[in-house]
């Protein structure tokens, strides 16, 4: 079934990157101007719909956002939002660009293919009722993000013990016995659990498997509040500015153990994954203090013990004893699981925009690359822009540690050419600049510091990320059409 309107720009993905992609376009199409924004999920909010409820954003709420919407919330700027109060923004800001526009939303749609034939795209869509239809667009923006899906639960041999989920964990099945809890994962996910089974459950036996074990940015550091945000703390533009400066592509050991002793903290004491993730110093007394033992290990298996217990073993075959009833909550990482396609985040005509992992240009920060590719798309530099592309999924299989850091110098390569390319009022109405947390005279003291070395230390940065293509294997570097001016 085909739709017969031209449509000025296709917004498949309606997660923090596909509204910030739809924002931008509404600010650049004349008013009611037709659009389409598709999602599989019954609403927009990407990951937030399907994730726990108990989860919080792990920054403060104002610079996550679609453009520069503002929230509505009535709540300190310092405060977390709630799973709630996030899919409520995320709503608010498809509103607001869809009172710009005449806005197609369908939700429940999925996407399946498109081509691009005399300057317009035809995207292929199923319904709800898997029919069949076509949508005619002059931009399609596909953003995919990073696909993230909730985990299963852990498969075990033992037949005595709960595996359950994040969005399975039932607090009130948890204090009604004394059974331990074993979180399997280190990340933000893993600290949002243990946290609240400590906070609501206290004197609960909690363990944890921390895998490799996560850094955490210490949020007191990097969104200091009251006065200490005109003089302490650091911001996060400037550190991602020290990291790159610091990472040549080889020496990924030698700015982890930098990162942690500056900036890190959480409850393993030799993690090693840094993965952008925010922890403050009272969360990580809470769990810190309240973990019965926190390891760098992997889970392996549950087993059945002859004496009617259970043994939890590591993969290196180590095994810690455990009561029947035990829960084995599953806290694994769900970024860059899954093997897709490899698709260029721009075909030739640049009237087709992919924001995905196997060719990123903003790293893990999909938000902004929904933000800076789209207005790139409107301004028609998009396909010539020689703009670094960084399959980070492969690269996530070759070397997973590197993957942050790597993101980090992409990030500062691009918005370098970005900033030379667009114009001054793209750059200083984001949003989700993270310097906006601070006062004025801070913010325009970082911007004056990136003016002045941003095209120099581009050269260092396009040096880091042949050296990481070089050393792993991975695709990066320009696209052809873009690299050859086409």
């Amino acid at each position: 079934m085909a739709d017969p309107t031209i449509h000025e720009v296709c917004v498949v993905g309606a997660g923090i990157s596909g509204l910030n992609a739809l924002v931008v376009a509404a600010g650049h199409l004349p008013r009611n101007a037709p659009a389409v924004v598709v999602d599989v999920r019954p609403r927009p909010g990407g990951m937030w719909v399907d994730t726990y409820d108990y989860v919080r954003l792990h920054q403060p709420h104002p610079i996550f956002t679609a453009g520069n919407i503002k929230w509505q919330l009535d709540a300190p700027p310092s405060h977390l939002a709630s799973r709630t109060e996030v899919l409520d923004h995320l709503r608010h800001c498809l509103d607001v660009a869809g009172r710009k526009l005449t806005l197609d939303e369908r939700f429940g749609w999925a996407y399946t293919g498109h081509t691009e034939a005399d300057g317009l795209v035809e995207v292929r869509l199923q319904g709800p009722d898997s029919t069949e239809h076509t949508v005619i667009t002059r931009r399609l923006v596909k953003a995919f993000g990073h696909q993230v899906q909730p985990n299963p639960p852990l498969s075990t041999t033992s037949s005595r013990v709960r595996s359950i989920t994040p969005e399975t964990l039932d607090l009130d099945a948890v204090r009604r016995g004394d059974e331990p809890v074993w979180i399997v994962g280190g990340g933000k996910t893993a600290m949002d659990a243990a946290h609240r089974i400590l906070t609501e459950a206290p004197g609960r036996e909690v363990h944890l498997l921390a895998g490799p074990g996560t850094i955490f940015a210490r949020r007191d550091t990097f969104f200091p509040t009251g006065a200490r945000r005109w003089w302490g703390g650091t911001p996060i533009n400037t550190m991602v500015r020290q990291v790159s400066d610091r990472y040549d592509g080889t020496n990924e050991v030698a700015v982890s153990d930098w990162f942690r002793s500056t900036y890190g903290t959480g409850p393993v004491a030799d993690a090693v994954n840094y993965l952008s993730a925010y922890l403050s110093e009272a969360e990580n007394r809470v769990i810190t203090d309240g973990l019965r033992t926190a390891e760098r290990t992997y889970f392996a298996d549950a087993v059945d013990r002859d004496d009617g217990d259970v043994d939890v073993v590591d993969r290196d075959g180590r095994s810690r004893q455990t009561a029947p009833g035990s829960w084995i909550l599953n806290c694994t990482g769900s970024l860059l699981r899954e093997v897709h396609p490899y698709e260029p985040y721009t075909s030739a005509t640049g009237n087709v925009l992919s924001i995905q992992m196997r060719s990123s240009t903003f790293g893990g920060f999909t938000a902004f690359a929904g933000y800076y590719m789209t207005h790139l798309m409107f301004h028609g530099r998009l396909h010539d822009l020689p703009l670094y592309e960084l399959d980070l999924a492969q690269l996530q299989r070759e070397a997973p540690s590197v993957v942050i850091y790597a993101s980090m110098v992409l990030t500062m390569h691009n918005l370098s050419l970005l900033v030379d390319t667009l114009p001054k009022r793209v750059i200083m109405q984001c949003g989700l600049d993270f310097n906006l947390w601070y006062p004025v005279p801070r913010q325009v003291a970082g911007v004056a510091r990136f003016l002045a070395t941003h095209h120099r230390k581009r050269r260092h940065d396009q040096r880091t990320l042949d050296t990481i293509a070089t050393r792993f294997g991975v695709r990066s570097g320009p696209l052809t059409h873009a690299a050859t001016g086409a």
